[in-house]
């Protein structure tokens, strides 16, 4: 970084997720049947098609399934909420639940959800690893 103004290079954990303004994930859809996946695909686990798009997933959905993590490796911070979000445009996510306490007081089945994006690491150039979650939302 050589100029004052200019901010740190961002990196996404994923190849699928976009963090252009707004930040959003990207999946595979199926020509065929029109099944998405992230990451590159070969073939269709749905149909066996060989034809993918990429395609924008929705930012917002609803929280479809989810378990309260209270053991995980010695780094990862516990409990924390692993969820599966159903997006409004009908892609499964799997992701965690981010920004609210891991109780079932403050995480419910069919709860509003929205994309959300934060910082898990950083190098020695200042350069950002960025990951995402899903918060709630109203």
């Amino acid at each position: 970084m050589t100029e004052e103004n200019t901010a740190p290079e961002q990196i996404p954990i994923v190849t699928y997720l976009n963090l252009a303004d707004p930040p959003h994930l990207k999946a595979q859809e199926c020509k065929s049947c029109g099944a998405r996946f992230f990451d590159r695909r070969n073939a269709c686990a749905s149909c066996g098609g060989g034809s993918f798009a990429e395609v924008a997933v929705s930012s917002d959905g609803v929280l479809q399934a989810f378990t309260i993590v209270h053991r995980a490796a010695p780094s990862i911070p516990v409990p924390y909420v692993s969820a599966i979000v159903k997006t409004d445009d009908g892609t499964s996510v799997r992701s965690n639940i981010i920004n609210t306490p891991a109780d079932v007081e403050h995480v419910t089945l069919g709860m509003r959800v929205a994309l959300a994006t934060y910082e898990v690491a950083e190098d020695d150039r200042g350069t950002k690893c960025i990951a995402f979650g899903y918060e709630p939302s109203s």
